[in-house]
């Protein structure tokens, strides 16, 4: 399995791994995250146009997508009941992790790519979305507390420094 960067032609099967991850989630007790079709198509044409959509291909398919992005991340400025590990360094996020159930080592996979680029990296996740927390917990992401989409919605902020 290899990472690469995401390009235009890779949209179809991008969205059928995002449909794939939706289904991981409701499945597994989580159903209130990514609804009504988030992450849309314009959302994944917009992170192919700013160079941050990357796809994990495997026997020349696509069987994982997310978005590594450069921050500072608007949504991450105010953060509740907690605070973050360093508020001082550059650090890049990682937003909109999917792949089909069968394929495993994604989380791994992300995180060394993301390594190669920083030592500080920030991700969300929704409270129900126990498989993710999980892997948060397992590659040394630490709790910082909460942090609230533009939507308002509320997500689990975490963040990882070496």
């Amino acid at each position: 399995m290899i990472i690469r960067q995401a390009i235009t032609a890779d949209t179809t099967a991008i969205m059928a791994v995002l449909e794939a991850a939706r289904g991981i989630m409701r499945a597994s007790g989580n159903p209130f995250q990514w609804p009504d079709g988030y992450p849309t198509q314009a959302m994944i044409e917009e992170d192919l146009a700013n160079g941050v959509g990357q796809v994990f291909e495997e026997d020349g398919g696509v069987v994982g997508y997310f978005a590594c992005i450069p921050g500072p991340d608007p949504t991450y400025s105010y953060i509740e009941d907690g605070a973050w590990l360093d508020d001082t360094l550059p650090y890049y996020v990682i937003h909109r992790i999917a792949s089909f159930p069968e394929v495993h080592g994604i989380f791994k996979g992300i995180m060394e790519y993301a390594g190669h680029l920083t030592g500080n990296i920030r991700i969300d996740t929704h409270k129900d979305n126990r498989i993710m927390q999980h892997a948060l917990e397992k590659h040394g992401f630490t709790y910082c507390g909460i942090i609230y989409l533009r939507s308002g919605a509320p997500r689990l902020a975490y963040q990882r420094m070496r």
